[in-house]
């Protein structure tokens, strides 16, 4: 902000030693010691009145003498391009001007004694101030308006943010309150561009002492914060219910402290990084309570001191035992067209996955008369008693549908998580290294299934990607979003994606036309995503007419049975 710090006076001797062009064909009325050519009224050897100037290197000035120096209205020309119009005085810029400078800057307002002074506006660099100026600099009101489109509007002093104003940043961010040096330092507010805000103390643009943050989403923390993050004492409200309240380092809960989750369980003791550490009681809902030490989480030992078994390890023991017996439970296929199902929760932090999957085959079960069903997840407090989506867990399964399906069988598969930009399905379980499924591998995965119609259902970020990697003629492929884009819906208390809502809890509940269901649920995301303001995130489909077909016959054959039953005329007529 300092452009003007190194801007000296203008001075008759300066122009002096410019250059220009131009210069009249007429002959000189006088002819200075230096070699300048006057053309105008000279007065007791001294120039006086309207003329002009031109000096040996070319430079020039027109305009009014005074006792043989600029002194009124009058326009210079610079040795590379520089201009300036408007008011002179004793030979220096003085009053109101027009000044370009050889840098591209370009000045319109007051000059004092060769500095830009009051009233002005600057551009340069692809920067634009308006306001007012003193000694060159900006102070007083004003407003700055950089390149990256990022602005200040407020007070200044000596080029520097300095007192009260508003920032706004590139990304339409915005600070307001008081500045010092540049700097937002005191009492002041922010409002994200995503719609988080905080209100409280500040220090060098951070926030810094006591204040409020609230996300767009609704969560909020209070209390003491240090250099932009909440540490010290302080409390958080989430909007999903959750409420802590005790220290804090680095926004995480970290000391002393109580928290209550929404599931109504709540742990009273020693927090670190965010987790359950050191001496501390968790009550659970039910009203039973773990108590005793606390690390990274987990019930380490009683309140006696005695070590408790590790979870995970007793999970990984279970693991082999429960994959077994959910391939054994699928029952081989008979003569007619049977439909089986698997389901895949791949992101074990959050229990929405683990809900929606467990959804789809239930209602693939009950409405769709699944005649086999085999569901693979992970989830934190679920290692013991469900098997887990790993790309060997889920190769293994796929193994065992095609060996216990028949040609003339339908697979119904739906894999739920997160999902990159590099087109690849995230398989998370809390403490283990887990390695996600690209979109090529599950192509290689799906291969025993290939002579089966297929109907893959993709619930995930970027999920579109999958599709040019696993469409053929017998696989219908839906996905939650386009190949670019994200989808919406993944946190911890909700019970559907939005996706897996629209699709399984909506369209497939009015219709069982696989094409006009996802058509239905397509639409229905666009609306609650414009509702919620999110980037439309485009569900995409496969849809070979084969698999519909195939899925047709499939339902066709169902109400079959249910026809066949159904009384007629005769039977129910009185004899």
């Amino acid at each position: 902000m300092r452009l003007l710090a190194n801007l000296a006076p203008f001075s008759f001797a300066l122009l002096l030693a410019a250059c220009g062009d131009g210069e009249p064909l007429l002959p000189p009325d006088a002819i200075l010691p230096d070699g300048g050519r006057y053309r105008g009224a000279v007065v007791d050897g001294l120039l006086q009145g309207p003329g002009r100037l031109d000096y040996r290197n070319g430079s020039w000035f027109s305009g009014t003498f005074k006792d043989g120096q600029l002194h009124g209205a009058g326009e210079w020309r610079g040795p590379n391009g520089e201009q300036y119009v408007g008011d002179f005085r004793f030979g220096t810029f003085h009053g109101q001007g027009n000044l370009r400078q050889r840098d591209g800057s370009h000045y319109q307002g007051g000059f004092v004694e060769g500095r830009f002074a009051g009233e002005g506006s600057l551009e340069h660099n692809g920067q634009v101030y308006r306001g007012e100026f003193k000694r060159g600099l900006f102070d007083g009101e004003g407003s700055l308006e950089w390149a990256d489109g990022s602005s200040y509007q407020g007070q200044f002093r000596k080029g520097q943010p300095h007192g009260h104003g508003l920032r706004r940043d590139a990304y339409g961010s915005r600070f307001s309150g008081e500045f010092k040096s540049g700097q937002l330092h005191g009492q002041g507010s922010y409002q994200g561009a995503d719609g988080d805000l905080y209100s409280g103390a500040f220090r060098n643009s951070q926030f810094h002492g006591k204040g409020r943050y609230q996300s767009a989403s609704g969560d909020a923390w209070s209390g003491h914060f240090v250099d932009g993050a909440l540490s010290g004492a302080g409390q958080f409200q989430g909007a999903d219910g959750e409420h802590y309240r005790g220290q804090f380092g680095n926004w995480s809960y970290h000391g002393q402290g109580h928290l209550r989750l929404p599931d109504g369980s709540h742990y009273e003791g020693e927090f670190a990084h965010g987790e359950y550490a050191g001496t501390g009681t968790l009550t659970l809902a039910d009203g039973s309570t773990q108590a005793g030490s606390w690390q990274r989480g987990r019930w380490v030992r009683d309140e006696q001191g005695r070590r408790l078994p590790d979870a995970l390890e007793l999970g990984l023991l279970e693991q082999g035992r429960l994959l077994e017996e959910a391939i054994a439970a699928l029952p081989l296929s008979t003569a007619r067209i049977e439909l089986y199902a698997l389901t895949l929760a791949g992101d074990g932090k959050q229990s929405v996955f683990l809900r929606e999957a467990d959804y789809v085959a239930r209602l693939l079960g009950e409405r769709f008369a699944a005649y086999g069903s085999l569901t693979l997840a992970n989830h934190r407090d679920h290692l013991a008693d469900r098997p887990l989506a790993t790309r060997e867990s889920l190769r293994r399964a796929v193994q065992a549908l095609a060996e216990r399906s028949g040609p003339e069988d339908l697979v119904f598969i739906y894999l739920t998580s997160h999902g990159s930009r590099q087109h690849e399905l995230n398989l998370y379980q809390p403490r283990l290294q887990l390695a996600d499924l690209p979109a090529d591998e599950l192509a290689t995965l799906l291969q025993p299934l290939r002579e089966r119609h297929k109907v893959l259902v993709i619930s995930a970020c970027y999920s579109g990607g999958f599709i040019p990697k696993l469409k053929d003629d017998k696989t219908l492929v839906m996905t939650a979003a386009r190949a670019d884009r994200v989808s919406f819906g993944c946190s911890e208390e909700n019970d559907f994606t939005y996706f897996g809502r629209a699709l399984f809890a909506e369209a497939l509940q009015q219709t069982d036309d696989l094409q006009q269901a996802f058509e239905l649920a397509k639409a229905q995301v666009a609306v609650r995503e414009e509702a919620d303001g999110f980037e439309p995130s485009e569900p995409q489909i496969w849809a070979p007419e084969a698999v519909l077909a195939h899925w047709r016959e499939y339902r066709r054959q169902q109400a079959k049975p249910a026809l066949g039953a159904a009384p007629t005329d005769k039977s129910t007529s009185s004899h």
